[in-house]
């Protein structure tokens, strides 16, 4: 199965038209993810959902569950990233960590833009870069850092029922969280997941940042 290139080109449109607004962190530590529109492939069971309910125009993103090893967050969805290093930007770290944690190597011409910052309760500053892979095969997760590699269809995340948003005592602002599968991704991912719909495929210029986080992702 092959992502078209109508699809290439409407996230690439989409987020060229999209202000993004960036955040200054004052005292707050630099990180990025990045969010990888990869085909669906062939590979058997993804995350549980049959082959035959995507067409060979689907698309997917790559997704992992932490490593149980862990000391914070273990076992949680993500999306492959981490922390800015010094001298570089979003975009390389973004790639950096790509290579790292699921082992694909992609050059910079595969980013295809951002999206807004996200401030985090654990006092980051996450920005998500869009990165388009394509037909990659043979994800291989870094076992330090990640327990399972997922590809999980664009279409599971334009669910009727996405996003579910809760209400906290902790917060004046709803957690947001998207459903997948018979489970479910808190924000931070989340968030970035929301916004990739909404802006990159469905062309809404929706914020995300007002979200709140789960007291597990405080940490």
């Amino acid at each position: 199965m092959t992502c078209n290139e109508a699809l290439y080109a409407r996230i690439r449109e989409n987020l060229r038209g999209f202000e993004v607004r960036s955040q200054a962190g004052e005292g707050l530590r630099r990180a990025a993810v990045a969010i990888t529109v990869v085909d669906v492939g062939d590979e058997p069971g993804v995350y549980g959902m049959p082959m035959e309910a995507f067409s060979s125009d689907d698309a997917a993103l790559v997704l992992t569950r932490r490593s149980l090893a862990l000391k914070h967050h273990a076992g949680q969805w993500a999306l492959p990233g981490g922390r800015v290093d010094a001298g570089e930007g979003p975009e390389d770290a973004a790639l950096r960590e790509l290579a790292e944690e699921v082992g694909l190597h992609l050059p910079r011409e595969s980013v295809i833009g951002r999206l807004d910052d996200f401030s985090t309760r654990s006092r980051f500053v996450i920005t998500p870069v869009v990165v388009w892979a394509g037909p990659t095969r043979g994800l291989t997760p870094n076992p330090a850092e990640v327990h399972a590699i997922h590809r999980i269809p664009v279409a599971e995340f334009l669910r009727e029922d996405a996003p579910l948003l809760e209400e906290s005592s902790e917060s004046a602002s709803p957690i947001l969280c998207m459903p997948v599968g018979e489970s479910f991704i808190a924000a931070p991912t989340a968030a970035f997941l929301y916004q990739f719909r909404e802006v990159a495929i469905l062309g809404n210029h929706t914020r995300v940042a007002h979200y709140d986080q789960p007291l597990f992702a405080w940490r």
